[in-house]
């Protein structure tokens, strides 16, 4: 129940990517283009990225395969910002992005540019006035999530794509999270760089790929240097076996995304309805503007991490997989209002493809057992009570499970 951290690699890309291993595979440089071992593996390159652009309805020639949304992510930011040939500038982020998004803003902030951080409201949306009210004449650069990794807040990318084209600026979105979820069109959607990762929809971990838009053509410079590969983009050997997988991920959620996102739907409201009956549960976020299958619970007097101890075969997190070594509140949530009990309180259970409805089951009789156990324990615990506002400490509108 981390789907938000990674998806099981789906069994028809495992057979795909089989095909490029081994000395019986595609095993070729893709860009040894003078023999044919090198030119099957770059036919391979090929499909694959024709695949990725048409889950995003775009032009192949707009694809550059990265090693993922991490290295996407830093590619379109340092990249754009490069490619302006500013010394100094504007950029504008949100409070609640990917730390990939965040790091790279802040490593250009040391570096004499200024960087605004929105910070949404207790819905945990970035909304278009939001947006607009930041947006400066020296702004160089807008990088905003389409999804949310932890809450599932949907961004309008169309309508902020808008704003920041009507102003020249460059928009960047991370859409990791949104590629399985829910349909980008780059056609419609007025968006410069978009970034995508394997792993987040059934492909396999360690490839990525970064959309640049050509019409019109959106600048970028480099970050890593080397032969050459990627049309000067982004130099290193092609992956073919993982560029394959994502290709084939690529395609199969071109057809699936629909039935994936009912079945996500369908679990998510069976998994919320059987906690009804446990007290004082709340979900952060607004759930009628966000993805189905990313549900983000604050249980109050519960800890996160002695609620994840107490049900080792359950697997679900505290947020984001990369701030999972780190004890402090998620930033996220503080973003969004709630103080650092409430934050220290609430964990984030994500489904997909392959969880079952057996598995939510099983998994809401464990959660009931452990929050009871776990409260048992508490000083803080007296009982069905709430803040004046309507959650222990969150932000106000919280919605409340039970």
């Amino acid at each position: 129940m981390d789907y938000a951290a990674t998806t099981p690699t789906d069994p028809v890309v495992v057979a795909v990517m089989t095909r490029y291993l081994g000395p019986d595979g595609v095993f070729g440089n893709p860009a040894s283009r003078f023999h044919r071992f090198g030119r099957d593996a770059e036919e391979a390159v090929e499909q694959a990225r024709v695949h990725v652009a048409d889950l995003i309805n775009a032009d192949p020639r707009e694809i550059v395969w990265t090693s993922g949304a991490t290295e996407s992510d830093n590619l379109a930011i340092k990249g754009a910002v490069a490619a302006r040939g500013e010394r100094g500038g504007h950029i504008v982020t949100s409070a609640i992005e990917h730390k990939a998004v965040l790091d790279s803003c802040l490593h250009l902030e040391r570096s004499g540019f200024e960087v605004t951080r929105i910070e949404p409201g207790a819905d945990g949306l970035v909304t278009p006035e939001l947006v607009e009210s930041a947006l400066r004449a020296d702004t160089l650069l807008l990088s905003l999530m389409h999804v949310n990794n932890e809450i599932g807040a949907i961004t309008d990318i169309e309508a902020i794509g808008r704003l920041a084209h009507d102003r020249g600026i460059p928009f960047h979105v991370d859409a990791a999270q949104s590629a399985a979820r829910v349909p980008l069109d780059m056609q419609r959607q007025p968006v410069d760089f978009v970034s995508l990762s394997a792993h987040k929809m059934y492909g396999p971990k360690g490839v990525g790929a970064l959309y640049v838009r050509r019409r019109p053509r959106a600048q970028l410079q480099p970050q890593i240097h080397g032969g050459g590969h990627e049309r000067g983009l982004r130099s290193g050997t092609l992956p073919t076996h993982q560029i394959a997988g994502m290709g084939e991920a690529a395609r199969l959620m071109a057809k699936r995304r629909g039935e994936d996102a009912a079945h996500a739907r369908g679990l998510e409201g069976r998994f919320i309805d059987r906690l009804r009956c446990v007290e004082q549960v709340f979900i952060n976020g607004d759930r009628s503007r966000c993805v189905p299958g990313i549900v983000n619970l604050g249980f109050a007097c519960v800890e996160s991490e002695s609620l994840i101890v107490a049900l080792p075969d359950i697997g679900f997190s505290t947020g984001s997989a990369c701030m999972s070594a780190r004890v402090e509140p998620s930033y996220v949530l503080r973003a969004l209002g709630l103080d650092d009990d409430s934050a220290h309180g609430s964990v984030r259970f994500s489904f997909g493809r392959f969880t079952t409805v057996h598995e939510i089951d099983y998994a809401v009789e464990r959660i009931r057992g452990a929050v009871a156990e776990l409260r048992s324990l508490s000083p803080a615990w007296r009982g069905p009570c709430t803040s004046d506002n309507g959650a222990p400490g969150g932000p106000e509108g919280g919605v409340r499970v039970a």
